[in-house]
């Protein structure tokens, strides 16, 4: 007991604060590179990269669609522990998807290295891919980023990221899927 206590008691202050800087200058952003990849989820009916329709799932229907750790980010609002998903430190181009629906959120082009652990991105692809909710848990006031398509959590933005936004779109890789773009 004593021992989870005391990981517990180093590990907090990490999420909590979740992030020193280390800000790398990225080039202007480039134009979309078509991909011609996309994703296949046969056992979720509710994934396309393609359609944009706003998604009235269930609960229940989306505990049957989703692996166990997708859904507890998504639906339940958990986080990842930090420097431990697969996007956090990745640069390699392509674009960027809700795990849960498909809809597409991110371009590698808006990604830098913030050093919180977390994949950021400084804007996200279309205005229309998130929703914001203020978000009061843990004793911090904090904006919640939701996917605009089906309502899942994807993580948190702040107001500490790199030009031009100024913001840091601090997102769980669970809930993101990768397609790279066409070489």
């Amino acid at each position: 007991m004593k021992t989870k206590l005391f990981a517990i008691a180093l590990l907090l202050p990490i999420c909590l604060t979740a992030c020193g800087q280390n800000i790398k200058k990225s080039e202007s952003p480039k134009p979309a590179e078509a991909s011609s990849q996309v994703i296949s989820k046969p056992d979720n009916p509710y994934y396309s990269n393609t359609d944009t329709a706003k998604l009235n799932v269930s609960d229940a229907e989306w505990k049957k669609v989703l692996p166990p750790d997708v859904y507890e980010v998504s639906r339940n609002a958990d986080t990842e522990r930090p420097f431990t998903g697969k996007y956090w430190n990745t640069d390699e181009k392509g674009t960027y998807y809700c795990a849960a629906c498909g809809n597409k959120l991110f371009r590698s082009t808006a990604k830098f290295s913030s050093s919180c652990g977390w994949p950021s991105f400084y804007e996200q692809d279309n205005k229309s891919s998130t929703l914001y909710k203020s978000d009061n848990s843990i004793g911090m006031e904090r904006i919640e980023v939701l996917c605009a398509r089906c309502g899942g959590h994807l993580g948190h933005i702040f107001d500490d990221g790199p030009e031009p936004t100024g913001k840091r779109y601090c997102m769980n890789s669970i809930v993101l899927d990768f397609v790279p773009d066409s070489k």
